[in-house]
């Protein structure tokens, strides 16, 4: 299936309210000055996300998002070699061609509405399948257990 992230703004349907409340949520945590911005964001961030999350979390997740955050995170095929958080976010930002700075930021503001919509049983779930280096970007401490 072909990700639907790079789709022109004017060539794309109508949001629902579900997801125009998490692009006001990540416009205003992000400090974006348009909600168009904050979509180009959102779709980026979360298809990112999507080569990431498999497996019944992938699921989960899903079902917890609006119908077009969904989309696009369920639209990517998985990647084979799961990347650590600070590899997802330089991957992020070669596929985006901004700075590593920037790109960090537009994460962590899109996966933290990502985790408010999941809860935090889900993203304990997600976090747990994941590479190290993802916590801080839902916004979570990265604790490692004592030797």
């Amino acid at each position: 299936m072909i990700s639907d992230v790079r789709v022109p703004l004017e060539h794309q349907q109508p949001y629902g309210a579900a997801y125009e409340q998490m692009l006001e949520k990540v416009r205003y945590e992000g400090a974006y000055p348009t909600r168009e911005r904050a979509d180009e964001v959102v779709r980026l961030v979360l298809a990112g996300l999507g080569r990431q999350v498999t497996g019944d979390e992938r699921v989960d997740l899903a079902a917890c998002l609006p119908l077009e955050a969904a989309r696009v995170l369920t639209a990517q095929i998985p990647d084979t070699r799961p990347l650590t958080g600070w590899a997802f976010v330089k991957d992020l930002a070669a596929r985006n061609g901004a700075s590593l700075a920037t790109t960090r930021w537009d994460t962590g503001s899109v996966l933290s509405a990502v985790a408010a919509h999941a809860g935090p049983d889900l993203v304990t779930r997600i976090l747990s399948r994941l590479p190290t280096g993802y916590a801080l970007l839902f916004g979570r401490a990265e604790l490692t257990p004592a030797a």
